[in-house]
């Protein structure tokens, strides 16, 4: 994957950076060591790697204030960083760049449980918003499969989902205010504890932005109230097309689970190997949970049941207690852990329309013989979110660059079928040049212009969402310039 060449300009100029930045931050928040900007060269997509020039850790909206206008004046890429679990390579540095991490600023600043907002800073995790609020019976909703790794700024970033998103949506649908710091220090409020801003869909824009407008460093978030209950069933059966019939049909008949999360053969057994979770060794099984009032989740899931039944399950299996239930989903939360120990594997995200499932799993079949690697696919079904995994050997010449042949023609296909290149992941380096099989030149155009005003010297986050050779066409002029 290839990156843009370091600027010795700036490479030459680090000692002066480095002078600048410790006047306005703590001694321990900026990182020059060689081998300690280490910790920096990648995130989750750890097949491409390169130190940054710096890492600095604020932990104050001023202090990123500081640091950005620092950077802009010196013409110093920046690029923000959450907990570094993006499996797209959103925080991949560049060899003349600030990593901005956010990871000290965890606070929670403000919880109005009459309305139902929570204020945090960025870096706080997803999973630790829902403990600050749980004594209450309050929760978050979205609910990445990093949630206990992955913080608040790169959820917004890449517009996170996860297992739960079928019914309450992803963190678009769950945020309701920023604060952002803009690439020359400027500090701006977005949005707020209410329900809709005025103006332009500002917000809209900022989440799923994959930090190219600004460092969102104060996020106000909506958090609801626990359900009565919830229930899961697991639903096997000896085909990924039938069980992807299945899930078209659930929704077409105006069920709404909470989820509906489906898992192929190669990953149960991973699965089954690593958490024991009681699984049957069948093609294809469905983990669907509903949840509300007693009567409620009996209805649901009867008319589920009756759905699944229709297609001939190998298993059909309602959990009666609260450890079944955790078991149903504990293989579950294990998967992508649990396909590591077998194997280097590259996840994708790719987004479908629901009835096209059957079409697009014996098609992800048939490419896996033709390619010679291996897929495991678990993915959150109810919203048509694909997660396939390519199973491959880094250590095989050759093989990367199969997999992400692989990888680029399944994504190829959800746009053909008429999704998108991602749902939850965003775009990084690994989908940029892609771009141009989802939008048109015009499209693209109309992107950049907005990345213009926002960053009109092209600094933050550097060859990420957009084809390399327009990032690069862009950033000329303002390098000229500097």
């Amino acid at each position: 994957m290839e990156m843009p060449s370091p600027n010795p300009a700036i490479l030459a100029r680090k000692s002066r950076l480095v002078e600048r930045l410790a006047k306005v931050l703590p001694a321990d928040a900026v990182i020059e060591d060689e081998a300690e900007t280490r910790a920096y060269e990648c995130d989750a997509l750890t097949a491409y790697k390169c130190p940054p020039l710096l890492a600095v850790l604020p932990r104050s909206t001023q202090e990123v204030s500081d640091v950005l206008r620092i950077c802009h004046e010196e013409g110093v890429p920046v690029v923000p960083r959450g907990a570094g679990t993006s499996l797209a390579g959103g925080a991949l540095p560049t060899a003349d760049c600030v990593i901005l991490g956010v990871a000290r600023m965890n606070d929670v600043l403000e919880t109005d449980y009459a309305n139902r907002t929570i204020r945090v800073q960025t870096g706080r995790t997803n999973l630790s918003v829902s403990g600050a609020v749980e004594e209450e019976d309050f929760f978050y909703a979205p609910d990445p499969s990093s949630q206990l790794a992955c913080a608040i700024a790169g959820n917004i970033a890449m517009n996170s989902g996860g297992a739960h998103c079928l019914k309450y949506g992803v963190t678009t649908n769950n945020l309701m205010g920023v604060t952002m710091v803009m690439m020359d220090g400027t500090v701006v409020e977005i949005g707020g504890a209410h329900l809709d801003a005025g103006g332009l869909d500002l917000l809209g824009v900022i989440c799923g932005s994959e930090g190219q407008l600004g460092v969102v460093t104060e996020a106000t978030l909506r958090i609801l109230r626990k359900p009565e209950g919830a229930r899961p069933v697991l639903i096997g059966y000896d085909s990924n097309e039938v069980a992807g019939a299945c899930v078209s049909d659930i929704i077409k008949a105006g069920v709404l689970p909470v989820a509906i999360e489906f898992m192929d053969r190669p990953c149960i057994e991973a699965c089954e190997a690593f958490a024991k979770a009681g699984y049957p060794m069948c093609e294809a099984l469905l983990i669907i949970e509903v949840e509300g009032s007693e009567a409620e989740i009996d209805h649901q899931l009867r008319l589920i049941t009756d759905i699944a039944r229709s297609h001939n399950p190998v298993e059909l299996r309602e959990a009666t207690d609260s450890d079944e239930a955790a078991r149903i989903w504990l293989g579950r939360k294990s998967a992508f852990g649990a396909m590591g120990q077998i194997n280097d594997y590259m996840c994708l995200d790719g987004t479908i329309p629901v009835t096209s499932l059957p079409h697009v799993l014996r098609r992800i079949g048939e490419m896996s013989k033709e390619f010679g690697l291996a897929v495991a696919n678990v993915f959150h079904a109810g919203d048509g979110n694909m997660h396939p995994l390519i199973l491959f050997d880094a250590n095989k010449p050759g093989d990367l660059e199969t997999c992400e042949a692989f990888g680029a023609e399944i994504l190829k296909l959800c746009v053909e079928v008429g999704g998108c290149l991602t749902g939850e992941h965003g775009v990084g380096i690994e989908k940029r040049d892609l771009m141009l099989h989802q939008y048109r030149p015009a499209d693209i155009e109309a992107q950049l212009r907005v990345k213009d005003v926002f960053d009109p010297k092209w600094l933050l986050n550097p060859a990420k969402v957009f084809p390399l050779s327009t990032t690069q066409s862009r950033r000329a002029p303002a390098m000229a310039a500097e």
